[in-house]
């Protein structure tokens, strides 16, 4: 039996090889050095791929491995040319630079601002603003997986009792916090208090003493727009793409290098 061979070399598993065919359907066979020996002594065979009618087809390879291309005629007529490539490896998937590689989220201030008594200010690693409808989906388990970090986190649940006075809680909270976490959804957009805090953060982080961490959650960028230009703007983690513990992590790595 006559047949064209391609020798392909060494091939990793998910590389993909394009066979172009000529002049009429053709069967094509994808395989590896021992089924290759196996077909070229007409023995019993494995491979990928088969009777091609159109062109060009694509075949992904199974293994990492050395790889044969064949293309043969048998059990039909007429002639056929081919050609056969390698294709080009798809770019790795983008990812946004690590936090802790962004310069304008590296704080390091000479000193912060002091209390009358002498103490300083900053007790908190992070302040999370939010709304009260994303805790169970975001906002919790991503105070408890920061917390798990060693971070010190100024997360409602955590600080406030019966009886505190929520403004001045916040005022705290806000003063006393390195970091401030805003949690961006459409519920936070329709709230009040969330305002209040967002307002008490940008101030901070014009000021230099705190840094904004926006995190987005079920909401679209021209919602941001629409709600804080200034917000749209700043580098952002996307729960659409990014796990909590993944945010955590990284926040935790960005707060331990300031």
């Amino acid at each position: 039996m006559k047949y064209n061979v391609y020798d392909l070399g060494q091939l990793k598993r998910g590389d993909r090889v394009q066979v172009t065919l000529s002049g009429n359907a053709a069967n094509v066979r994808l395989m590896d050095s021992s089924n290759y020996q196996s077909y070229k002594n007409g023995r019993s065979h494995r491979y990928a791929g088969g009777l091609a009618t159109k062109s060009p087809i694509v075949l992904g390879v199974p293994n990492s491995g050395h790889w044969y291309v064949t293309v043969d005629l048998q059990g039909l007529r007429g002639t056929v040319r081919s050609s056969v490539r390698v294709l080009p490896n798809a770019l790795p998937e983008y990812r946004e630079p690590a936090l802790s590689t962004v310069p304008s989220l590296v704080h390091r201030p000479d000193d912060f601002p002091n209390m009358d008594d002498g103490q300083s200010m900053i007790e908190y690693d992070v302040f999370i603003s939010h709304a009260s409808e994303d805790k169970d989906d975001v906002v919790r388990p991503l105070a408890y997986a920061l917390k798990s970090e060693g971070l010190k986190v100024w997360y409602d649940e955590f600080e406030l009792r019966i009886g505190d006075s929520l403004r001045r809680k916040i005022d705290i909270g806000l003063a006393r916090s390195k970091f401030g976490i805003v949690v961006l959804s459409n519920n936070f957009i329709k709230k009040g208090w969330t305002n209040y805090e967002l307002d008490g953060i940008i101030t901070k982080a014009n000021t230099g003493e705190q840094v904004v961490l926006p995190i987005w959650h079920n909401i679209s960028k021209k919602e941001v727009i629409d709600f804080s230009p200034s917000l749209a703007d700043k580098l952002a983690r996307n729960t659409a793409t990014y796990t909590v513990e993944e945010i955590a992590s990284e926040i935790a790595e960005l707060i331990k290098i300031n």
